[in-house]
């Protein structure tokens, strides 16, 4: 039996490895560039605290946009105010026509107006570290098609760093291997460019315009003209701090993506990350199988599974100490976040967010 523990504890691990990829932004070799024609388009909606901070990065890069264009989503703050004092472009959002989520009509108004021959998608939270736009351009030029990036997950308080789990599956849903085929694979929607031809290619957002994982889906799209697509890791690129107003919108954020994501997986990346949970889950039962035969070998298990997140968190976020050796309350929180995901999927099939209700399957925002 204390075989069958650390075998299970073993293949728990090996999968990990297997699932996780350190594929950061390549550094520049070259001298610094101009950004050719370059618009970048943030949708904000309600966003004055995030908002400054990100048009501050963008700012004091070394090859700066030829556009930034920031699409006010309906906001009732000083969103638009402090846009307008950095100098950008502003567009005002338009009535939200049927069929289209608040977001992806609020993108494509932004693409509207851009000029750019090439285009970047940022949300309001990411911030971006100087050069990070010289090293996009870069990595596009080498992968050809769109690019994302998944920046370094930084936290503060004690919730946010409860998503220490799902952060790391959400990394191996896009670093993968089984997942370089896949028809389905997606974009991490924080952080895209694009070349204009092939955003219009693939009929960018209005391609997705009903979906409410649209990063997913508008991967997809392009994947179906032909663009490839690639997801690098931030670290040294780019942060986020996605869910700093409390725990209910860190909930709501995780409901409209964890289990439609998980849907859109390969089959053999799905049974990866079980085989890793498993052993996960099967290490943190030790305490309670102290005076048996299996209390050794999964606490050892423990130990293990706790270096490998103190690992994967080098390069994907900031957790803190406590959540990392304490992993067993991410794993509980885990555990209940995507139950109440695929609940409001599947069961009330629409999910709240910033003040909406998405339908999911296609009708509008209410």
């Amino acid at each position: 039996m204390e075989i069958a523990a650390l075998a299970l504890i073993a293949l728990g691990c090996a999968a990990g490895l297997v699932l996780f990829r350190r594929n950061t932004v390549p550094r520049t070799e070259q001298a610094s560039r101009r950004a050719e024609r370059l618009s970048v388009i943030i949708p904000a909606r309600n966003e004055e605290v995030n908002l400054p901070h990100l048009l501050e990065s963008l700012q004091s890069q070394s090859c700066r946009p030829f556009e930034i264009i920031v699409v006010d989503d309906g906001s009732v703050d000083r969103t638009r105010a402090i846009a307008e004092s950095f100098g950008v472009k502003v567009v005002e959002g338009t009535p939200l026509p049927p069929g289209w989520t608040g977001k992806n009509w609020a993108v494509w108004n932004g693409y509207q107006q851009a000029a750019g021959d090439l285009i970047a998608f940022m949300d309001t939270d990411v911030r971006l570290k100087p050069g990070t736009l010289e090293q996009l351009l870069e990595a596009r030029e080498r992968s050809g098609g769109a690019i994302s990036v998944i920046p370094y997950h930084h936290t503060e308080k004690f919730y946010e760093r409860l998503a220490l789990i799902t952060n790391v599956l959400s990394v191996f849903a896009f670093t993968s291997p089984f997942e370089r085929r896949n028809p389905e694979k997606g974009l991490y929607g924080a952080c895209i460019l694009t070349t204009r031809d092939d955003y219009e290619q693939a009929r960018g957002h209005e391609s997705v315009r009903s979906e409410v994982l649209d990063d997913m889906t508008l991967g997809a799209s392009f994947r179906r003209v032909g663009v490839p697509v690639s997801t690098y890791i931030g670290y040294g690129a780019a942060t986020i701090r996605m869910y700093p107003n409390g725990l209910i919108g860190m909930l709501q954020g995780f409901a409209k993506s964890a289990a439609l994501g998980a849907a859109k997986l390969t089959g053999w990346s799905i049974a990866f990350v079980a085989l890793w949970l498993v052993g996960l889950i099967a290490s943190e039962t030790a305490p309670f199988v102290q005076q048996t035969s299996w209390g050794l070998p999964l606490a050892a298990g423990y130990v293990l599974y706790t270096a490998q997140l103190f690992y994967f968190m080098k390069y994907t976020g900031r957790f803190g100490i406590i959540i990392p050796v304490l992993h067993f309350l991410s794993t509980i929180f885990f555990l209940l976040m995507i139950l109440n995901s695929a609940y409001q999927v599947t069961v009330r099939k629409r999910v709240a967010w910033k003040g909406r209700h998405v339908e999911v399957g296609g009708s509008q925002d209410r």
